[in-house]
């Protein structure tokens, strides 16, 4: 659980919007079945109809999957290993990247440095070749994003799979939530493996976020050596936040995604990730029916900051660095609707049920919070708009874009 001396940073608790970045391998094939949200689909059913395109190396060795079949389709059943080969990120551009991030109104950035993959973005410790220094873009893509969104203002954060590494362990594919502890690494060895980089990202690039997922590996967590990370963490990035994800009682925030662990959205502080369609990695198989359109993202917005939460939307780039077209579509449009409303984010707090009622809710949707004394009301439309502006004077009211 978190120290309660050790309050949420000044700068996480203002924060209402992040972006997260899944860009790897599995941006090759970029392929997924796109069967809905996590959380929403029943989990024995998930992980042979994985939505999740970052998961391909897992899906595609499930006999009878719809990625097995397009795995042997699409690529004559070649090994997830070419795809790091084919991987060259000829169009990358952090800088058009974080000036994007930047138009939105994003206050941090967080990205995939190991997915459960195991490739490194970077040419992390001990990796022995399976990172992008070594083979396909054959560069660190980390570095020079890192440097790209600071300078745009905001903060930069880390992702690293600390409870999967598909390309560590000889193992089985993910079958079921019960696989997803039984084939996780969890000895001394691997224990090493993973805070030596997470030592490395943090040494290198000072995190502001590190967003560790899964779990840890228990012998980490046994022999002390992750409280040892922590404390360094600490040490190196006084105001740096971790998430919840550890498989331990140890966490600055709690997280969701999609409609999982709904339980954690509550008080303020929490985080609630997902991508803009159903997938984090890039997906070519979602268009723009499957993706959210302005006027989705900026609801979905206004909800979690009326709750006391902040937004972490992920973008999943094409493999050549290209932030597809779709997604593009949906940042440029709700950008102006974040930049107006994000000022009146500051030291936010859900309303009261007394004050909650003396709003004209009608059938109107509608969400509101308090922001430095001021009502701050978000609605569907103009019209209703309108009728509020004249119930509530002084009240900051916006509606969705259209």
């Amino acid at each position: 659980m978190p120290d309660p001396s050790r309050p949420l940073p000044e700068w996480a608790e203002q924060a209402s919007l992040g972006i997260f970045i899944h860009w790897g391998p599995y941006s090759v094939p970029a392929w997924a079945e796109p069967t809905g949200a996590w959380g929403a689909i029943d989990p024995e059913v998930w992980f042979a109809h994985n939505a999740y395109a970052e998961w391909y190396a897992n899906t595609m060795r499930i006999d009878g999957s719809p990625a097995a079949h397009h795995q042997a389709q699409a690529h004559g059943g070649a090994p997830y290993e070419q795809f790091l080969d084919q991987w060259r990120a000829e169009a990358y551009d952090p800088r058009e990247w974080a000036r994007l991030f930047g138009e939105v109104g994003a206050d941090y950035v967080v990205s995939v440095t190991k997915h459960h993959d195991g490739i490194a973005l970077w040419d992390a410790p001990g990796s022995c070749g399976r990172n992008t220094v070594s083979r396909g873009p054959q560069r660190d893509l980390l570095a020079p994003l890192a440097e790209a969104v600071r300078g745009e203002g905001m903060r930069f954060g880390v992702y690293y799979s600390g409870g999967l590494d598909w390309s560590y362990t000889d193992l089985p594919p993910i079958q079921s939530m019960e696989d997803v502890d039984r084939l996780r690494p969890t000895d001394a060895a691997y224990a090493r493996y993973a805070a030596d980089h997470v030592r490395d990202l943090i040494d290198r690039f000072a995190p502001s976020v590190i967003w560790n997922d899964i779990d840890w590996p228990d012998a980490g967590k046994n022999d002390g050596s992750l409280d040892e990370l922590i404390r360094h963490y600490r040490d190196v990035v006084p105001d740096g936040i971790v998430n919840d994800r550890w498989g331990t009682d140890l966490w600055d925030y709690r997280t969701s995604e999609y409609a999982h662990d709904i339980d954690n959205e509550s008080g303020s502080g929490w985080e609630h990730n997902r991508g803009l369609g159903f997938s984090f990695g890039f997906n070519r198989i979602e268009d723009e029916a499957l993706t959210l359109t302005p006027r989705e993202l900026a609801r979905l917005y206004a909800d979690i900051v009326s709750r006391g939460g902040r937004l972490l939307l992920n973008v999943g780039p094409e493999a050549s660095g290209r932030i597809p077209d779709v997604q593009r579509r949906t940042l440029e449009g709700a950008a102006a609707f974040l930049r107006e409303v994000k000022p009146l984010t500051r030291a936010r707090r859900p309303l009261t049920a007394v004050e909650a009622e003396g709003l004209p809710l009608d059938d109107a949707w509608m969400r509101a919070w308090m922001s430095e004394g001021r009502l701050v009301v978000v609605v569907d439309d103009r019209d209703v708009a309108r009728r509020v502006e004249e119930h509530c004077a002084g009240a900051a009211v916006m509606s969705l874009p259209q």
